[in-house]
This record gives C-alpha cells, structure tokens and sequence, in this order.
C-alpha cells in the first residue's frame, strides 16, 4: 500500500472518532477533527507531514515526505 493510503486511512479513522466521542462524550473532542483537517492542508502547502514521519518510523510508509523521489520533467 501507497503512504498516501496509510495516511488517508489514519486522519479518517482518527476524524470518526472525533466526531463519535464529540457526540458522546464532549464537544472539545471536534477539535481533534479541525486538528487533522488543518494539518491536511499545511502537509500540502509545506510538504511537513508529520504523520507520514511517524508511519516512517513505524515501518509502514517507504519514505517521509522530504525523501520522495519524483520524476521532474
């Protein structure tokens, strides 16, 4: 599986859950939510993903963000 996958499947399990405890138990649990929406988008603008660091580490992701090697034209 891509890295993009792993990290796709985290911040969505990890915005479920938000949204679950955030119904039963406490509303603060949403900003967990905008936390990993607004990571989302900074890892696009910055290339820092910390998440993929972290699925690095792990042994899930083949590379962090810094290190991809992408065909330039």
């Amino acid at each position: 599986m891509k890295t993009e996958s792993y990290i796709r499947i985290l911040a969505g399990t990890l915005v479920l859950i938000s949204i679950s405890l955030g119904h039963l138990v406490s509303s603060w649990w949403l900003l967990l939510a905008a936390f990993v929406g607004v990571n989302l988008v900074q890892s696009v603008f910055t290339g820092f993903c910390p998440a993929e660091i972290i699925l690095h580490k792990l042994g899930l992701a083949t590379a962090p963000c810094s290190v991809r090697s992408e065909k330039k034209p």
